[in-house]
């Protein structure tokens, strides 16, 4: 290919791209005019988590979110297991054996909500929204916990973070 036909492909590839990438920025842009404590900068950092995000429709960041917001859940999972191996309180080891069963319900509700955004279909969304909606739930129930169990939560930072991804997932997700 001579260099007069190469540059119209180099076009063509960039104004791609740039307009996938602003799929992303509008996205975001949209997300943060609804949710001002969240942000327009978390919702991109919380994107760039993927590497198809930057070439993603609109679906296709309501799917990679599912997954990211799954794979949170599942190192929560993780983080909660460590913490009761070394817990001697009791009403702390109580309330994680909660917070545990709790994420664990989550990541199969993100599954669910994935695979249904990923369908395509009304009831796909309606399925993914409602299972969205379930996992966001979730910290704020491990949070009132600890509350009612009368001690400090240890994972009041991964709470507050999970519930801004769900967030940015289930907001995503209902626009479609």
């Amino acid at each position: 290919m001579g260099p007069s036909r190469a540059l119209p492909c180099l076009v063509l590839l960039f104004l791609l791209s740039s307009s996938r990438a602003s799929v992303l920025e509008d996205t975001c842009k949209s997300f943060a005019a609804g949710n001002p404590g969240i942000g327009y900068d978390y919702c991109i950092k919380f994107f760039q988590a993927s590497k198809d995000s930057a070439t993603a429709d609109k679906r296709g960041l309501a799917v990679i979110a599912s997954k990211l917001t799954g794979a949170a859940a599942k190192s929560i999972g993780k983080h909660i297991q460590a913490l009761k191996a070394s817990e001697k309180d009791k009403h702390i080891r109580s309330g994680l054996n909660d917070c545990g069963d709790l994420y664990s319900q989550a990541v199969d509700l993100l599954d669910v909500a994935a695979k249904g955004v990923a369908a395509g279909t009304p009831r796909g969304k309606l399925d993914a929204v409602a299972n969205l909606s379930g996992a966001l739930v979730s910290p704020q129930t491990c949070e009132d916990g600890f509350s009612e169990l009368g001690v400090k939560s240890p994972l009041s930072a991964k709470d507050s973070e999970f519930t801004k991804e769900v967030s940015i997932a289930l907001v995503i997700t209902n626009s479609l």
